[in-house]
């Protein structure tokens, strides 16, 4: 599965999620779109993108697996869902450009890492505090620390 796209202006997004793709890197950007609230379709989306991981966006949108599909339908997220949603995209998106293919960064992020206590980083995708970590253990990975 190749995860990333470019639209007609060469810029790069993931592949099948309809987000603005500068919000992967502009930070101005991201908080732009949180305010306006993305499209409950994009939960739906962004599910698939990462492997149809169904629990990660339960636990992250509080909900349960019964009512997620009610998150499919809605017009706009509220800030704090959208923002949740899309920071789990950027360290998707990060973890992409990192290992340079969407399947290789899935396995990664199945993968029990010892850097991450033996977690699988996608497990800790569900709190801010743990894609935090992530994030820190993708830039070792990605100067050479860790491989």
């Amino acid at each position: 599965m190749e995860a990333l796209k470019r639209n007609g202006d060469g810029e790069q997004g993931i592949r099948g999620v309809k987000v603005p793709p500068e919000v992967y890197r502009n930070k101005v950007a991201f908080i732009q779109t949180v305010r306006e609230g993305i499209s409950g379709s994009v939960v739906k989306q962004a599910i698939h993108a990462l492997g149809d991981n169904r629990e990660l966006f339960v636990k992250l949108l509080e909900t349960t697996p019964g009512n997620l599909h009610r998150f499919y339908k809605r017009k706009a997220l509220s800030r704090a869902d959208s923002e949740e949603v899309l920071d789990v995209l950027r360290v998707f998106y990060h973890t992409r450009q990192v290992f340079g293919d969407g399947d290789k960064a899935l396995r990664w992020l199945n993968t029990p890492i010892p850097a991450l206590s033996g977690e699988k980083p996608l497990d800790l995708f569900d709190t801010f505090e743990g894609r935090c970590l992530v994030r820190e253990v993708l830039r070792k990975v990605e100067y050479g620390e860790f491989s």
